[in-house]
């Protein structure tokens, strides 16, 4: 007999910009929304009854019409709002959980001056948040960000590491450390102050990678990982990529030029992967 494991389905990528107008300043968010539903959908894969199926079409359409009336502030609270209409109007499903990633945008700054309803993408970073709500009753919250490009141009190196008869990295006691920071980290609680403490988080663990002097990126993501736990204590668990975006010194002796640590060739491909989950002990 072959019976389904388990199962679940959704909506991917609805994008949604919103704008809050009010006394000539606008507010604009721009929010990527997945949901996935978990239940008693069997009957649908085995037999082709679509009897208890919510089209994903209509996850979609409500997404929008949630955020018409929505008061949320932060991603998080606008996906437990999410989830809980859409666990209130069909028992079949068991489990809701909704992922929310925000683009960054800021108002233009002309002459010094920000102007009202005019709005540029600042970076490739984007926040992030993953709600889940099963037969618990409980919310399970976690936060995020993607894309968080870093450089520093001191303060790093990378010794002492195994060379055998293939190796051709030479040692560095001063090198460039670039990276696209990775996190996703728990929250222990479901009502808290979700966009404060996002940015307590990505201020911390920026803090630290500027000021660590680094041995390793491993020393490093340890060092970053540590210092939010230890900072935040509504934050259970931090989970960290950082893939290792060489630049490469440039051997310019052959031109008969010195390089004193100045010139560098980018190297985005391969590229080092560290990723590392941290948590509390005891």
């Amino acid at each position: 007999m072959i019976a389904i494991a388990e199962n679940e389905y959704g909506k991917s990528r609805v994008r949604l910009v919103k704008v809050k107008r009010k006394d000539g300043w606008h507010d604009l968010r721009e929010w990527t929304v997945e949901v996935l539903l978990q239940g008693d959908f069997d009957s649908c894969f085995v037999e082709g009854d679509n009897s208890k199926i919510l089209p994903t079409d209509t996850m979609k359409n409500t997404v929008y019409s949630l955020a018409r009336n929505s008061s949320a502030e932060a991603m998080e609270d606008f996906a437990k709002e999410l989830i809980e209409f859409l666990l209130q109007r069909n028992p079949q499903v068991s489990a809701a959980e909704v992922s929310v990633s925000d683009k960054a945008w800021e108002h233009l700054a002309t002459r010094g001056k920000a102007h009202p309803t005019t709005f540029v993408e600042t970076s490739s970073e984007h926040q992030t948040t993953t709600v889940r709500k099963d037969e618990t009753g409980e919310f399970a919250v976690s936060g995020g960000l993607e894309g968080l490009i870093l450089m520093k141009t001191s303060g790093s190196a990378f010794e002492g590491y195994i060379q055998d008869s293939l190796t051709t990295l030479q040692p560095a006691k001063d090198r460039l450390l670039g990276t696209a920071l990775s996190a996703n980290w728990k929250y222990s609680r479901a009502d808290l102050a979700f966009n404060l403490l996002r940015g307590k988080v990505r201020d911390t663990l920026v803090k630290v990678f500027a000021e660590h002097e680094s041995k390793s990126v491993q020393h490093t993501l340890y060092a970053m990982g540590k210092a939010v736990l230890e900072e935040i204590t509504e934050i259970e668990d931090i989970e960290l990529s950082m893939p290792n975006k060489h630049c490469l010194l440039v051997d310019l002796s052959r031109f008969g030029q010195d390089n004193p640590n100045e010139i560098f060739v980018p190297v985005d491909e391969p590229h080092g992967s560290i990723r590392a989950r941290l948590q509390r002990q005891g």
